[in-house]
């Protein structure tokens, strides 16, 4: 058994280890009184809280001060004797965690010495300011809420596999924040295109996925086998067909943005599954849809970016980015 350590393959040998040591610590955790994997625990307070928290906070840590709850997964642990301090990670950002023996008791502060990067806590307790002027949550309750059998990738040099990135999606989001920003960002865009529809009278459908006609497009379909009725049926490769017969059935306006499936090559940039947006207007022509798609993008560009000069991601590293212009009209060509 292999698995990738960030730029390369760690030796069989080597995960096997790690799996032992981490088995044994969970183990010991048991037997200390914590759970591996828990239930009911909660989380009231998010990273970006902590920090955009009225006042200011204090040089050290007072009983009266406001307790935040959070949840999240360790990326460093750092003991120092009597104390340790751990980085705690949520989809917000990271804080800066303090362990205090003298705080938490002998009891915790064993389990704590126990946890590894990866592994996902609970913690509560006041926020403070150290001496080299970090903003820290002083813990003064810690629970683990999952422990973390498989080591992440290493920190600095992250997942450089672009196929295990794109095959092992959640390392990839575990270890890279970054990368979360762009499943952010498609979340947003999504969002805006339904808006910007909705707005204009169009009606969002569903429309069937498994078809009985290969039809909407061009390309090599997914075959499937339907048991009750006995007859071989196509995952979808466009949902054209089904959305124009909701025009002939009287719905002026529709759009679809849903799953599609074509099998053929794949790529980092091609997938065989892939998300389509169409939409179709009953008493236009294709060119007033070329007019909607353009104000769209336009719209969606400026939203998103909040530039009208957005760069192209396909340039090389290093050297000046692409830029799209957005301002301009469109160049219009013939399919031909």
């Amino acid at each position: 058994m292999s698995r990738s350590d960030g730029g390369g393959q760690m030796p069989s040998g080597g995960i096997q280890e790690i799996l032992r040591v981490r088995r044994d610590k969970a183990s010991r955790l048991v037997e200390a009184g914590w759970s591996s994997f828990p239930n009911g625990l909660t989380v009231e307070h998010h990273v970006e809280d902590v920090r955009s928290a009225q006042g200011d906070p204090p040089s050290e840590a007072q009983e009266a001060d406001p307790w935040f709850t959070l949840g999240g997964r360790l990326m460093a642990v750092r003991g120092m004797g009597k104390q340790s301090f751990l980085d705690l990670w949520d989809h917000s950002g990271r804080l800066q965690l303090q362990v205090r023996r003298d705080i938490v008791g002998e009891d915790t502060y064993k389990k704590v010495k126990l946890l590894d990067i990866g592994d996902i806590v609970v913690v509560k307790g006041p926020r403070f300011v150290t001496r080299r002027g970090e903003l820290t949550l002083q813990v003064r309750d810690i629970t683990l809420a999952t422990k973390s059998l498989y080591p992440l990738p290493d920190k600095h040099a992250g997942l450089t596999d672009i196929e295990q990135r794109y095959r092992q999606r959640y390392l990839d989001l575990a270890t890279s924040p970054e990368v979360k920003e762009i499943f952010a960002k498609r979340s947003h865009i999504i969002r805006f295109i339904r808006r910007f529809l909705d707005e204009r009278g169009f009606m969002e459908v569903e429309t069937p996925v498994l078809h009985s006609l290969i039809s909407g497009a061009s390309a090599q379909p997914f075959t499937t086998h339907h048991n009750a009725l006995d007859m071989d049926l196509y995952c979808r490769i466009a949902p054209e067909l089904h959305l124009k017969r909701l025009l002939v059935g009287g719905f002026p306006r529709v759009y679809e943005i849903g799953r599609n499936f074509r099998n053929e090559g794949l790529s980092p940039r091609h997938n065989p599954e892939f998300t389509m947006l169409e939409f179709y207007q009953a008493f236009a022509t294709y060119e007033d849809l070329m007019d909607l798609s353009e104000v769209l993008l336009r719209a969606l560009a400026l939203d998103v970016t909040g530039s009208l000069h957005v760069p192209h991601g396909g340039w090389e590293e290093g050297s000046e980015p692409v830029m799209l212009d957005f301002s301009k009209p469109f160049r219009r060509v013939a399919v031909r």
